[in-house]
C-alpha cells in the first residue's frame, strides 16, 4: 500500500475494511492513529504514469505529501470484538459504504489547516466485467468546485501487484498553465452487494498543469479481489465481476496561495512581493531577528541616516547593515548575510553555532547606537525600542522607600506556570513581601523591616519586544531545557494595567501584534523563522530564510501557542497527547496609536545616495558576468601580440598572456569577439586600437613549442573566414584562448594592397615558395639595463649569421661609423672569437628559450644554425674608441664576460664581519650593488629574468621599529642574490647600515612574523622566501613577504649572544612585562640580570634588592637558577622570570620554600605565574592568607575569590595526617592513608589544625581539598510587630528554615562526591603517568642492553687480524651463520660457486693461525677469480649453525 500526501505537519488518513464494523470505536482509533503514528508520516505518491517501484509493505515515492493508511492489516492492527467493548449496548451501528454522509465523515478525516472547504461532492462509479476491463480504465466525469473530474483505474496494478486508483482532473485537454486545486479526497471500493464490506483510502494534493492526477499505487491487493479468505464473511470485494468505486472529493479555499505547495520554482518576490535571506549554515536565527528589525521601517529608515559614506568598509557593521537593507528593498532574490557577520568579527564556527537572539539584539543595539552618537538621530533607537521600568522597596511598618528607575529594550516574560502574555505580566509586577530572615536592611535608622518589593513600568516603547523563556535550567535533569507548554498571545493586546499611576495616559497604550519568532526543535537542535505583518493593514507573511510565504492568522497564533495538538473535534483517548515542538520565543507589539510613524513608508529616495550608486555598481557588474557567462559560448577569447607591445616587453619571449593589457602595456590585447565574425572584423579592432590600416594587417597563428615558447607558426591568409572556423582550423590544441600575431605590412602596392614577403597569393591563386624565414629582433641595452623589441626582419634562410649586421643597422638607424672615429665591434657567442669584416660589431645571441640563449657563429648560414618563422635574435652594440686594438679589446671582453658570469657576481662579495671599519663595510656595500645591480652580458640578464623575485620587505611589528620612520617597500633581486646582497639593497633603501638588518619570514594566512632567517653564505633570496622540507600541509610561509628588524648590533655579533625572553614580576605576581635580552654565550646569570637592569631601567640590586631568577614550565616552578650558571644550558622551552627577592624569603632555609602554582578545579590544569612562597611553623592560616595576599599582589575581592589547597609533588602514596582540635585535643588521626575523605563536625568554639605529613619522594600529585561550612548558625533575633510575642514565628519562617538545612546537606554531599570524583580522576591520570615513564624505562634499558650485546660481541668475539671497520678487507675470515642447512645458504647468497661436504673438517684457521699463503694465494687476493670457492661445512656443537670461509673475495660488507 502506498503512503501518500503530508506536509511538515502530521496528516491522517485511514484505510477501512468490513471486519472493523463500529463508528464510533473507528473514531477513537482514528484519533488514537493521529497522534501515536504522527512520526512515522509517509511521503506522497507519485502520478500515474511513473513507473513504481517493486511491491513492498510500504513505498516512499516523494517527501512533499504524506498519506498514513490505516495499519489495520499489519499485527499492530486494532481490531475492535465486543469482548473488549463490554457489552452489545455499546456497540455502535454499523457503517456502510452507500451511506455517503456517514461515509464521508469517516472517509475524510480533519486536516490539521482547517482550510474551508468550498465544495464536497461524492460520485460512484459502477464498474462491471473487472476481468474484462484493459490496462488502464477511466470514469465518468463529474463536477465538484468548477472543475471536471474523473477515476484513473489500473485494473491489474500500475507496474505493482496492487490494484491501483487515482483521481485526476477530467479536462478534454490540458487545463490552463496557472490551473491549480487543492482537493482532499477519498477512494472507497465496496461491494455492489454488500455495502458493509469496504476497503478505502484518503489523501489530499495540490492539483496543478504537472501533477494533473493522485492516488494510490497499491490501493488493494489483486490477490484478495475474487477470495473472501480475508474478511470474516468469506465475500469477495469484486463478486461477479462487478464493484463500486467511490471518490468522496473536497474541494478546500487556498487563502494563502501555498496550501499544500511544493514549493517547486517557488519565486517569493513574484508571489509576495519580498525577498529572504540565505541561511549560511546555522544562521536561521539571526535571518528571524533581520527581517524583524527590516520590517520596523522607523528602524531601517534611521540606518539609513547614519553617516557612512566615509567609511565604507565591510568591517562597519552600520554599513553592512545598511547594504543588507537596501538588498532586501531592491533585490529579486534572497540575499546574503556574509557581510554583516564579517563585520560582527565572526568566524567559520559561529556561523554553525546557534547563539541567544536576545544577546544578539541587544549587542546591535548597541553598535547601531554607538554610530549614532552625535548625528540627528541619536535618540531614534531610545525612542523606538527603549522604556522605564521603576524598582521599589516599601517598607510596611515605617516610612521608607527605595526606588529606582532603569532603562529597558525588551522584557522577558517567564512561560512556566502562565497561560499567556497577561498572566506573565501580572506576575512580573507582582508584589514580594520581605520578612522573616529576608527582612530589609532600611539603614541605621529602622534596622531589618518588613517591606513590599515590586516593580511597575513607567512606560513602554513604540515597538515592544517581548522575549518568552522557553529555554530554562531544569533542576532535576540537571541541564537547559525547552519549555513546550502551551502560551498563549492575542493579537491585540492592553499593556496600560501595568503601568504605574503616575503614567502618561494621554494615549491608549494597546499594542497590535506586528512580529512572532518562532522556534521549532528542541534545546540542542532546531529551527528559526518568523511571522512578520509588513504593512498596518494586510496579512502576515512567514519568512523561512530564503522563501516566503503567506500565512494565516492562525498559523501565526495558534499553531505558534505550543502545548499538544488539537483535537480538531476528535474524541479524546488515554494515549498521550502529541506535543508541538515549535512555539513562539519573540513577540513583537507595535503601539496603535504609532503604527503609522513606526511603519512608515521608505522607498529608494530614503537610501543614502552613496549607496545606492554603490550597490547600483555592484549590480551592473553582477548582471554583466552573468550576461557575461550565459553568452560565453558565443564569444572567443583573442589574445593579439600587436608591435606596440612586443616593443615594451622586457621579458623572455614576446608577450605576456596571463595578464591584462589595461594592467601591463607589455601584454597581449584581449579582444571577446563573436564566434561568426570574420578575421578582417578582428583586423579592424585591433587597426582601431593600434592606429594602423586594418588593410595592412595580417594575422599569424600562434603555437605551444616543446620549448615552453609560444610563437608565430603561420599566417591567416582568409579575412572573411569566422573566428570559430579559424580556431578549429588552426589550432593545434584545446586552449580556450586564440593567440594571434598581427603583422603590420610595410609595403603596398598601387591600389592600397599590401605587399607580403612570404605567402603572398597571386591571382591565379597559388602562393609561390621561397626560403625567407620571420625573426624578430631584441635589443639588450648595457646602459639602460633593459632589453625590449625592435621589430620584426624577412631575410633568407641562406644568409650568414653575418648578414644579419646591414639589417639590424637599417632597423637601428646606426651609422657604420660615426665621424670621430668611434666603431662598434662585432663578437659572437661561441667558443671561438670572430671578427666580422665591418665597421660595426653586434653581439648576437639566439633565444632559445625563456631560460636559455646561445651565441650565434658568424659564417654559419641561417639555415644551419636551424632558424625558422618566429624565433627571436637578440644583439647587443660594443662602441670602440679611435686607434685602439680590436682583438685586445675583444679578449678584455671576453675574458670580463668570463669574470662576470652571474654565479661570480652572485658571490663575490666582502666579509664585512670580519671588520667593523666604515672603509670596509662601504666598500662591501658597493661590491655587492655592482655585482647585483650590473650586467655585461645578455645572458647573464636574462638569468636574472628567470630568477627575478619582487620581494616586499615590512618593518617588524613588534621588534622596537618605529614604523613611521620605516614603511613597506619592495625590491626586485634574483632568487640566487644572497642574504648579503638583499641586506645591502635593503639598507640602502632604509639608509641604515646592512649589517645590523635581520629579516623574518610571514605566514601567509595571518601575516604573523614566522621566524628569524639565519645568515649564512649559502642562504640566497630563493631559500629564504621557499620554505625548506615544507609540505602541502605546513607550508603557510609568504612567497614574497618578508619583515625586516634593524638592530643595534650586527649579524655577525648577534652570533656571539643568547637571545632570552625574561619574564619581570614587578608587584608579586599580578604585573608581568616581557623583554628580550641578548646575553654572550659564554655569560652567567648574573649577566643575565645586568642586562635585565639595564634593558628595563632597573634600580640596582644594592639599592632596591636582589633579584633571582627562575624555571617555569607547564605554570609550575622548576628551578631556581644559581647566579654562576652559564646562560648557555638554559633550555628555549622554559619560561625565565625575575623579580625581587621578598623580604620573608632573605636568609630562608630552602626546605621552608613551597612551590606554588595556580590551578582550575583540578590540579593538572594548571595557570598564571607559580611563584615561591616562604612557610613559618606554627603560623595560622589566616596570618597566611595576609602573607600570600601581599606576596601575589592581589587585593580585595580578586583575592577573596582564591581558594587554597596543598598538592604535594614528591612523596609516597600513604599519607599520615591529623586533627588536632582546641585545648589539643586530637580529633582524629590515621597513618599511611592512601585516600580518603574524612567529615567532622566542631562542637566547640576555637583554633582547629589540620597536619598532613608524607615525607617518601614519588611522581605522583596528592591533593588535599579542605571545605569548611558553617551549619545550624544560632538564628537571628526577629523583631517583631507591636502587639505581638517574640517567640511567635510564622509556618513560613520555619519551612525555609528547614529548607535551608536541607540544602546545605545537599551542597556538602555533592562537594564530598565532587571530592571523591577528583580523587578517582587524579589516581588515574598519576597511573597514567607512572605507566608511560616505566615504558620510557624500560625502553631505555632495552636499547643499553642491545647496545651491551653489541659491544660484547664486537669486543669479545672480533677474530685476530681483523679490521675493525664495517668493510673487511681482502683476506681469509669466518663467519657463523645460523642457518637451517646450506641449501638454503646457496639460496639467498647465488653467487656461491660451490659448497663443501659436511663431512669435511673445519679449516685450520679456526684452531690454529693460518698457515703462509702461497704465490699463487697472494696473486687470488690482489685479482679475484670469477670462480671463488666459498665452503659450507657444520660448526660443532651447535646444531644449524655453519661456518662459512671466505678466500680470495675483495671486499664483504657487514
Amino acid at each position: 500500500m502506498d503512503v501518500r500526501n503530508s506536509p511538515p505537519f502530521p496528516r491522517f488518513a485511514l484505510e477501512h475494511t468490513a471486519i472493523h464494523r463500529f463508528a464510533a470505536m473507528a473514531d477513537e482509533y482514528l484519533f488514537e492513529l493521529k497522534e501515536s503514528c504522527a512520526d512515522a508520516l509517509a511521503p506522497p505518491p507519485q502520478p500515474a504514469d511513473v513507473p513504481i517501484q517493486p511491491p513492498s509493505d510500504m513505498i516512499i515515492d516523494s517527501e512533499e505529501h504524506n498519506v498514513v493508511e490505516n495499519p489495520l492489516e499489519s499485527e499492530s492492527a486494532l481490531i475492535v470484538s465486543p469482548d473488549q467493548t463490554g457489552s452489545d449496548t455499546d456497540l455502535p451501528d454499523l457503517i456502510r459504504a452507500d451511506d455517503i454522509d456517514a461515509m464521508r465523515e469517516l472517509a475524510l478525516t480533519p486536516l490539521l489547516e482547517q482550510p474551508e472547504t468550498i465544495d464536497d461532492v461524492a460520485d460512484t462509479w459502477h464498474v462491471e466485467g473487472w476481468r474484462s476491463l484493459g490496462k488502464k480504465e477511466h470514469g465518468p466525469v463529474f463536477q465538484a468546485g468548477g472543475y471536471p473530474w474523473r477515476i484513473l483505474l489500473f485494473p491489474f496494478g500500475n507496474n505493482s501487484d496492487s490494484a491501483s486508483f487515482y483521481l485526476e482532473h477530467g479536462f478534454p485537454d490540458k487545463p490552463p498553465d496557472d490551473w491549480y486545486c487543492c482537493v482532499q479526497f477519498a477512494i472507497v471500493m465496496w461491494n455492489k452487494n454488500d455495502p458493509a464490506l469496504y476497503h478505502q483510502n484518503m489523501a489530499y494534493h495540490r492539483f496543478t498543469k504537472d501533477e494533473g492526477d493522485w492516488g494510490f499505487t497499491k490501493f488493494f491487493d489483486l490477490s484478495k479481489l475474487f477470495h473472501g479468505d480475508w474478511n470474516e464473511d468469506g465475500r469477495p470485494m469484486v463478486e461477479d465481476e462487478a464493484v463500486n468505486i467511490t471518490a468522496y472529493v473536497r474541494v478546500v479555499k487556498d487563502e494563502t496561495g501555498v496550501l499544500w505547495h511544493n514549493f517547486a520554482n517557488y519565486d517569493s518576490k513574484k508571489e509576495t512581493g519580498y525577498v529572504g535571506l540565505k541561511n549560511q549554515g546555522a544562521t536561521c536565527y539571526l535571518n528571524s531577528l533581520i527581517q524583524s528589525l527590516y520590517f520596523t521601517n522607523a528602524f531601517r529608515k534611521a540606518i539609513y541616516q547614519i553617516p557612512t559614506q566615509d567609511e565604507e568598509t565591510l568591517s562597519n557593521s552600520a554599513y553592512t547593515l545598511q547594504r543588507l537593507f537596501y538588498q532586501l528593498q531592491t533585490s529579486n532574490s534572497a540575499v546574503g548575510t556574509n557581510e554583516l557577520t564579517k563585520s560582527f568579527g565572526w568566524e567559520t564556527r559561529h556561523i554553525f553555532e546557534q547563539q541567544d537572539v536576545q544577546e544578539l539584539s541587544r549587542k546591535l543595539m548597541e553598535r547601531m547606537e554607538d554610530k549614532m552618537k552625535g548625528t540627528e538621530i541619536e535618540n531614534v533607537l531610545q525612542k523606538l525600542f527603549g522604556g522605564k521600568v521603576e524598582t521599589y522597596i516599601s517598607c510596611l511598618n515605617v516610612k521608607y522607600e527605595s526606588r529606582r528607575v532603569e532603562e529597558f529594550w525588551d522584557v522577558s516574560l517567564n512561560v512556566k506556570g502562565n497561560k499567556g502574555i497577561e498572566d506573565s505580566f501580572k506576575d512580573y509586577i507582582s508584589v514580594e513581601i520581605m520578612n522573616g530572615e529576608n527582612q530589609y536592611y532600611a539603614g541605621e535608622d529602622y534596622k531589618l523591616q518588613d517591606a513590599r518589593k515590586g516593580v511597575i513600568f513607567e512606560s513602554f516603547p513604540e515597538v515592544l519586544h517581548l522575549q518568552l523563556k522557553r529555554f530554562q535550567y531544569d533542576v532535576e535533569r540537571d541541564a537547559m531545557m525547552k519549555i513546550n507548554d502551551r502560551y498563549e498571545f492575542p493579537e491585540i493586546f492592553d499593556a496600560g494595567p501595568y503601568l504605574s499611576d503616575k503614567a502618561d495616559r494621554s494615549e491608549p497604550w494597546i499594542y497590535q501584534l506586528h512580529g512572532v519568532l518562532v522556534h521549532s526543535g528542541d534545546l540542542n537542535a532546531g529551527h528559526y523563522y518568523a511571522f512578520i505583518k509588513p504593512t498596518k493593514e494586510g496579512w502576515f507573511y512567514k519568512y523561512d530564510d530564503d522563501k516566503v510565504t503567506k500565512a494565516t492568522l492562525r498559523e501565526v497564533l495558534e499553531d505558534n501557542f505550543g502545548g499538544a495538538f488539537p483535537l480538531n473535534g476528535a474524541r479524546p483517548t488515554k494515549v498521550a497527547p502529541l506535543i508541538r515542538h515549535n512555539s513562539a520565543y519573540m513577540l513583537v507589539y507595535i503601539r496603535q496609536t504609532r503604527l503609522d510613524s513606526v511603519l512608515l513608508p521608505v522607498t529608494k529616495d530614503d537610501t543614502p545616495p552613496h549607496l545606492q550608486k554603490k550597490l547600483d555598481e555592484e549590480l551592473a557588474l553582477r548582471e554583466a558576468r552573468r550576461k557575461e557567462k550565459e553568452e560565453q559560448h558565443l564569444y572567443s577569447i583573442i589574445r593579439v601580440i600587436t608591435e606596440d607591445t612586443f616593443r615594451i616587453h622586457g621579458g623572455t619571449d614576446l608577450t605576456i598572456f596571463d595578464q591584462h593589457h589595461d594592467q601591463n602595456p607589455a601584454a597581449a590585447r584581449s579582444y571577446r569577439v563573436l564566434k561568426k565574425s570574420t578575421i578582417q572584423e578582428l583586423a579592424e579592432k585591433v587597426g582601431h586600437d593600434t592606429g594602423a590600416d586594418p588593410r595592412r594587417i595580417r594575422f599569424w597563428f600562434m603555437v605551444n613549442r616543446q620549448n615552453k615558447t609560444v610563437r608565430p607558426d603561420q599566417p591567416i591568409m582568409e579575412p572573411n573566414l569566422t573566428i570559430e572556423a579559424t580556431y578549429q582550423k588552426m589550432a593545434t590544441s584545446k586552449a580556450i584562448d586564440l593567440r594571434l600575431w598581427a603583422e603590420v605590412a610595410e609595403e603596398v602596392d598601387a591600389d592600397g594592397a599590401p605587399i607580403w614577403p612570404t605567402h603572398q597569393s597571386l591571382q591565379n591563386g597559388t602562393v609561390p615558395k621561397n626560403d625567407l624565414i620571420l625573426l624578430f629582433l631584441k635589443e639588450f641595452d648595457v646602459e639602460a639595463q633593459s632589453l625590449f623589441g625592435i621589430g620584426h626582419i624577412y631575410i633568407s634562410k641562406e644568409k650568414k649569421v653575418e648578414d644579419l649586421l646591414p639589417v639590424i643597422l637599417k632597423k637601428m638607424g646606426w651609422v657604420e661609423k660615426s665621424p670621430n672615429g668611434e666603431r662598434t665591434m662585432v663578437k659572437l657567442y661561441e667558443v671561438s672569437s670572430m671578427l666580422f669584416p665591418h665597421a660595426h660589431v653586434l653581439t648576437s645571441p639566439q633565444e632559445i628559450k625563456p631560460a636559455m640563449i646561445e651565441a650565434m657563429k658568424a659564417k654559419q648560414s641561417l639555415r644551419a644554425a636551424e632558424l625558422q618563422d618566429g624565433d627571436i635574435v637578440c644583439f647587443q652594440r660594443y662602441i670602440e674608441s679611435r686607434g685602439s686594438d680590436s682583438r685586445s679589446s675583444e679578449s678584455r671582453s671576453s675574458d670580463s664576460a668570463d669574470r662576470e658570469s652571474f654565479s661570480h657576481l652572485t658571490h663575490r662579495l666582502a666579509r664585512t664581519d670580519s671588520d667593523n671599519s666604515n672603509g670596509l663595510r662601504a666598500q662591501s656595500v658597493n661590491a655587492i650593488q655592482l655585482s647585483s645591480d650590473r650586467f655585461q652580458d645578455p645572458r647573464l640578464f636574462y638569468d636574472f629574468l628567470l630568477h627575478k623575485r619582487t620581494v616586499t620587505l615590512h618593518p617588524h611589528p613588534s621588534k622596537g621599529i618605529n614604523r613611521e620612520n620605516y614603511e613597506t617597500f619592495e625590491l626586485v633581486m634574483s632568487s640566487k642574490h644572497s642574504y648579503d646582497q638583499l641586506a645591502a639593497r635593503a639598507g640602502e633603501k632604509l639608509g641604515v647600515d646592512p649589517t645590523h638588518l635581520r629579516f623574518w619570514t610571514m605566514n601567509v594566512n595571518t601575516g604573523a612574523v614566522k621566524g628569524a632567517i639565519k645568515r649564512g653564505h649559502t642562504v640566497t633570496v630563493g631559500s629564504m622566501l621557499n620554505a625548506p622540507y615544507s609540505t602541502f600541509t605546513t607550508n603557510n610561509q609568504s612567497l614574497n613577504h618578508l619583515y625586516f628588524e634593524v638592530m643595534e648590533i650586527s649579524l655577525a655579533e648577534l652570533d656571539t649572544k643568547k637571545f632570552l625572553k625574561v619574564i619581570w614580576l614587578s608587584e608579586g605576581i599580578s604585573k608581568e612585562e616581557t623583554f628580550d635580552l641578548l646575553v654572550p654565550k659564554n655569560g652567567t646569570i648574573d649577566d643575565l640580570i645586568q642586562a635585565l637592569i639595564k634593558k628595563a631601567k632597573l634600580d640596582d640590586e644594592d639599592t632596591a634588592g636582589r633579584i633571582r631568577l627562575y624555571e617555569a614550565s607547564n605554570h609550575k616552578f622548576h628551578r631556581q637558577l644559581k647566579r654562576d650558571a652559564q646562560v648557555i644550558s638554559l633550555s628555549d622551552y622554559v619560561q625565565i622570570i625575575a623579580e625581587r627577592m621578598p623580604e620573608d624569603d632573605i636568609n630562608v632555609d630552602e626546605s621552608h620554600l613551597i612551590n606554588a602554582f595556580h590551578f582550575q578545579g583540578e590540579p593538572n590544569k594548571p595557570h598564571g605565574m607559580p611563584f615561591r612562597f616562604s612557610i613559618i611553623e606554627a603560623e595560622k592560616f589566616s596570618d597566611t592568607k595576609k602573607r600570600l595576599e601581599q606576596r601575589t599582589g592581589i587585593k580585595g575581592k580578586n583575592f577573596e575569590k582564591i581558594k587554597f589547597a596543598v598538592v604535594q609533588a614528591g612523596g609516597s602514596f600513604d599519607v599520615d595526617y591529623e586533627v588536632v582540635g582546641p585545648q589539643d585535643k586530637i580529633i582524629m588521626d590515621g597513618q599511611k592513608e592512601r585516600q580518603g575523605d574524612f567529615v567532622f563536625t566542631a562542637t566547640e568554639t576555637g583554633e582547629y589544625r589540620f597536619c598532613f605529613n608524607n615525607q617518601m619522594s614519588t611522581f605522583a600529585e596528592k591533593f588535599v581539598d579542605f571545605e569548611i561550612a558553617v551549619e545550624n548558625e544560632q538564628r537571628a533575633s526577629i523583631p517583631s510587630k507591636q502587639g505581638t510575642s517574640p517567640e511567635q514565628t510564622s509556618a513560613l519562617e520555619e519551612s525555609i528554615f528547614k529548607l535551608s538545612g536541607q540544602l546545605s546537606t545537599i551542597s556538602r554531599n555533592q562537594k564530598y562526591f565532587r571530592t571523591r570524583e577528583n580523587r578517582n580522576f587524579s589516581t588515574v591520570r598519576s597511573t597514567e603517568r607512572r605507566i608511560f615513564n616505566f615504558s620510557v624505562i624500560e625502553s631505555l634499558m632495552m636499547m643499553c642492553m642491545a647496545g651491551l650485546q653489541v659491544f660484547i660481541v664486537k669486543f669479545f668475539f672480533q677474530l685476530p687480524g681483523t679490521p675493525s671497520s664495517s668493510t673487511i678487507r681482502p683476506s681469509r675470515a669466518y663467519f657463523l651463520l645460523f642457518l637451517p642447512a646450506c641449501s638454503i645458504f646457496k639460496t639467498h647468497f647465488p653467487f656461491l660457486p660451490e659448497t663443501r661436504s659436511p663431512n669435511d673438517s673445519l679449516p685450520p684457521n679456526l684452531n690454529t693461525p693460518e698457515p703462509p699463503k702461497t704465490n699463487n694465494q697472494a696473486e687470488d687476493r690482489d685479482t679475484p677469480t670469477p670462480a671463488t670457492k666459498l665452503r659450507c661445512m657444520p660448526a660443532a656443537p651447535i646444531a644449524d649453525a655453519y661456518a662459512i670461509d671466505v678466500g680470495g673475495v675483495d671486499e664483504v660488507r657487514v
